[in-house]
């Protein structure tokens, strides 16, 4: 059986807390509550906020890219690469509006990992479990060990 990494282990730690206070100045921002995490899936609830929105008072396309962004990035630093990873792409479709005050549930697949690239995919869910936007990305890795960055 395959050995838990740090990054997992700390994880998993903070199922049901906010994460306000990960490396990512934005996703802390963004304060979402995280609800599941193993080393190829991780789900997190956001509330949207006013300050998330466009002029028409709907969550703007802006910050839904950053959630799932974010999302997918916390789940490649959990997958066990010894390296730092970074997305080469973040493709977006967006199939509704959603409203201040909902709840949305991000949660992220890893669909394909190489000794390079990492393949993902995330889906943002309201509770009726409509979807309001989903996409994929690659991680490319990076020269840059997690370790040196204190990970």
């Amino acid at each position: 059986m395959k050995k838990e990494s740090k990054a997992l282990q700390l994880f998993q730690s903070l199922v049901g807390k906010t994460l306000d206070q990960t490396p990512s100045a934005a996703g802390n921002w963004l304060a979402g509550t995280l609800k599941e995490v193993s080393e190829k899936h991780i789900k997190v609830a956001y509330t949207v906020r006013a300050e998330m929105c466009n002029p028409a008072k709907i969550l703007h396309g802006g910050i839904a890219s950053l959630m799932l962004d974010d999302v997918i990035g916390m789940g490649n630093f959990v997958a066990g690469s010894e390296y730092l990873m970074t997305s080469i792409n973040l493709n977006v479709d967006f199939l509704s509006a959603s409203q201040i005050g909902e709840v949305l549930e991000v949660s992220a697949e890893l669909i394909r990992s190489g000794s390079n690239l990492n393949h993902w995919e995330a889906v943002i869910q309201k509770d009726s479990g409509k979807i309001v936007a989903k996409a994929s990305s690659n991680m490319i890795k990076t020269h840059v060990k997690l370790s040196d960055l204190g990970f």
